[in-house]
């Protein structure tokens, strides 16, 4: 639904001169109401499970209410909310799969198909789940059985991964075998049907958090686009390790070191990477400094270190490493990762992570604590952060405890204060997990980490597990109502409700 507000300017004048009119008349009439304020009010009431809110800073690192005019005139903030700013009534779900999951990713393709991964372990290895119909029904599209020693379905799958390569429509899935040999596979027809499975090069040590991404690039030799993947070795001395394929992922040069030869590592770990229009590919993880980006901009081959900040340091925990990156249709690049105090911050590049911006807190007013960052963006100044969240802890609050699973959105993100709009997609009485530090330790089907993307349409829909029952479904969050973070800045189509009765496995 449509805010009331659709001429606020107008209705801002028309408030200043009440005053005057009524003193010509005589009557004593109130004060008007504060224009923050009034911008929020919406032909229908505020969902429970949306917030409006500045971001917090390094010396206010807390959320700062933007519908509660006092507060906002205390953080000193000057209110700007028009244009891409402009506030929208959002709301916000999920929907079961009625299949489990572990370390969930996603992707979607240009036909809207959405894409999601069932993990089985050894023997059946990773199956994609499949929904044409926005999240409302699911398929299995495997791919299916072993047909010989070189075709057919990677038959065991320590990590999962899901890829869509957002430049040629292309569907990847990224299998790693027994924590060594990795085998990419593809489908171009939305995962009716699947190639063989290439594998990758590699010294076939213990290695761990594979991704993968792409980006046209000049150095391709078949195709538009190089292939750039990159995994932890889990030494900090060795450092992540990348690799790049130039002729479509068919095959892989060696692994080589992804930073820059002679600089002191102190992490072997490391979050996806992300490819932009332009050419450049990033990775987030630490450096020596703080939480840090490396960029390549031949196509995977070399790498240079760019620390975000050194005033917000990384959790001292099971996201100390993960740094996780997207970049939007002009080239900007955006990072998120859990601080110190184990709430969510995100900062921007607007020149390749050569410099950032202030580091900014992005969690909803009332969070606690938080976990499994991640994060995307679509057009330019659009972006979605990702995490999981807890307003009550379990062990302390016997009400309205437990995980939700959030997402923060900006449509004005270079702005000086952005507007956040933040949604938890569960509501209050039907937690994703109830384990008391599910943000700091791996809980259920969460794993390692989360997955959130951007539909054509411009919806954010963002993967989660539901733990609470003990089956670690596989759902997908996403808003029934709010901005588009593609094409003009319009309302989504409004999608139906989902929640607790759509689960399959409970």
């Amino acid at each position: 639904m449509k805010p009331k507000h659709t001429l606020p300017t107008a209705c801002i004048a028309l408030l200043f001169l009440l005053p005057a009119l009524a003193g010509c008349l005589g009557q004593e009439q109130p004060p008007p109401p504060e224009p923050e304020a009034g911008l929020f009010d919406f032909e229908q009431p505020r969902p429970v499970n949306t917030w409006y809110h500045y971001p917090g800073t390094p010396s206010m690192p807390w959320a700062i209410d933007a519908t509660n005019s006092a507060v906002v005139a205390a953080a000193n903030i000057t209110v700007n909310l028009t244009g891409d700013s402009t506030p929208f009534f959002a709301n916000a779900t999920y929907y079961g799969t009625g299949y489990d999951t572990f370390e969930p990713t996603i992707g979607i393709t240009q036909s809207g198909a959405i894409f999601f991964t069932q993990w089985n372990g050894l023997g059946d290895g990773t199956h994609i789940i499949r929904s044409r119909d926005q999240g409302q029904t699911w398929e299995d599209v495997g791919p299916f059985g072993q047909l010989d020693e070189d075709s057919g379905q990677t038959p065991n799958s320590n990590d999962p991964y899901l890829y869509v390569d957002k430049f040629t429509g292309r569907l990847v899935k990224f299998d790693m075998h027994a924590l060594a040999a990795m085998f990419v596979e593809f489908s171009d027809n939305d995962g009716d049907t699947w190639s063989t499975p290439y594998p990758v090069e590699g010294y076939y040590v213990t290695q761990d958090h594979q991704s993968i991404a792409s980006m046209p690039h000049s150095n391709a030799v078949s195709g538009e686009v190089v292939y750039v993947y990159c995994i932890n070795t889990g030494s900090p001395a060795a450092g992540p390790q990348c690799s790049r394929s130039l002729n479509g992922g068919l095959s892989w040069d060696v692994q080589r070191v992804g930073y820059p030869v002679g600089t002191p590592q102190c992490s072997g770990l490391h979050g996806h990477v992300a490819g932009g229009s332009d050419g450049a590919i990033y990775r987030g993880n630490p450096s020596c400094d703080g939480p840090a980006v490396y960029r390549s901009l031949d196509g995977g081959y070399t790498w240079s270190e760019h620390t975000i900040t050194t005033e917000v340091g990384m959790q001292d925990g099971w996201h100390s490493h993960e740094v996780a990156t997207a970049v939007d249709d002009a080239g900007n690049v955006y990072v998120t990762w859990i601080g110190d105090g184990r709430m969510p911050w995100y900062a921007y590049s607007r020149d390749q992570g050569e410099t950032w911006s202030s580091p900014m807190m992005v969690a909803a007013p009332g969070v606690q604590e938080t976990g499994f960052p991640t994060i995307f963006a679509g057009a330019e100044g659009r972006v979605v952060v990702g995490y999981i969240g807890e307003i009550n802890d379990v062990e302390t609050n016997a009400t309205n405890s437990g995980w939700g699973g959030y997402m923060a959105i900006m449509t004005d993100a270079f702005a000086e204060w952005p507007l956040i709009t933040s949604v938890a997609v569960n509501l209050p009485d039907d937690p994703l997990d109830i384990t008391s530090n599910c943000g700091d330790v791996r809980c259920g089907g969460f794993g390692d980490f989360i997955d959130v993307e951007i539909d054509d349409e411009g919806r954010p829909w963002i993967a989660l597990a539901h733990n609470t029952a003990g089956f670690e479904e596989a759902v997908i969050g996403t808003l029934m109502e709010g901005p588009a973070l593609y094409g003009d800045l319009v309302y989504l189509t409004p999608l139906s409700a989902g929640g607790k009765p759509t689960l399959k496995m409970a």
